[in-house]
């Protein structure tokens, strides 16, 4: 029997400022497919087509304690891509002790900023959206997903899924 690979500890990196003792949380994004039902003739039931990646697009959520200058600034940054932020995790299977180290490269815009409350003498926190156009997940120093939404590449497991689509298209 084993035991699952848990959280012990993180770090948030924007555009290279780390963030150990800032960032509270990190809502890591999801992973989605635009799937549509479909049902010929001598089918007993629906198959779904992948249609690529949702309409709901990649975004991660992100808090920290306090106020944070530098993500104001980079509100209403003008490239899709303009902003970086690094996850940077480490999971213990406590079981047998071995640490995996989690690494999640993206890059987007912030969406929202929200200042939250602001009361005196109490703990102030700061959440972030940020809209996504790349997303790189690295697992023990290998690349499992890469997304690149503006240059059309989606690499799952070592396997360029969109190369004969752009082979096809002429890019």
């Amino acid at each position: 029997m084993a035991m699952p690979r848990k959280l012990k500890s993180m770090n948030l990196f924007n555009d290279g400022t780390g963030y150990l003792g800032v960032c509270k949380s990190v809502t890591l994004p999801t992973l989605a497919r635009k799937m549509e039902a479909y049902r010929g003739g001598g089918m007993n039931g629906t198959a779904k087509a992948d249609l690529g990646l949702s309409d709901d697009g990649l975004q991660m959520e992100w808090k920290t304690g306090g106020l944070e200058v530098q993500v104001l600034r980079q509100f209403g940054a003008v490239s899709a891509s303009g902003v970086m932020l690094r996850f940077a995790g480490s999971y213990q299977q406590d079981d047998t002790g071995e640490y995996t180290d989690v690494e999640i490269v993206v890059r987007g815009r912030h969406e929202t900023i929200d200042l939250g409350d602001a009361a005196p003498g109490e703990d102030t926190e700061q959440s972030m959206t940020t809209a996504l156009t790349y997303y790189k997940l690295t697992v023990a120093g290998e690349v499992i997903v890469e997304i690149d939404v503006l240059n059309f590449i989606e690499i799952i497991n070592g396997v360029d899924m969109l190369a004969e689509q752009r082979r096809a298209i002429g890019i």
